[in-house]
């Protein structure tokens, strides 16, 4: 495993508890559906940022974390290190770096 994904996977293991513990704590199954999460994330936002960290984490798993899931280029180790759970490069992503 190369350093980049080292450094990933804690990152990304870090990152799935503490949604884990944000969802276990704000879920749906303390809350009647008509109530308001208070100061949360909305339950189906936490389960999709830990379905992508899953993700991620599949992917050092199987050896192709760091290349973009569209195009199979780099995405870049300012990325990956800002977004662990990348999984476009920039281009793919819609996304420009500003101009300098």
């Amino acid at each position: 495993m190369s350093r980049i994904e080292t450094e990933a996977r804690s990152l990304l293991l870090t990152r799935r508890e503490a949604l884990q513990r944000a969802h276990d704590i704000h879920g749906p199954a303390r809350y009647a559906p008509e109530e308001v999460i208070p100061e949360a994330v909305p339950a189906p936002s936490v389960a999709s940022e830990i379905a992508e960290v899953e993700a991620a984490l599949g992917r050092i798993a199987q050896g192709s974390y760091g290349s973009c899931s569209s195009c199979g280029g780099p995405l870049g180790l300012q990325r990956l290190r800002a977004i662990p759970e990348a999984r476009f490069c920039l281009g793919c992503s819609g996304h420009r770096p500003a101009d300098d």
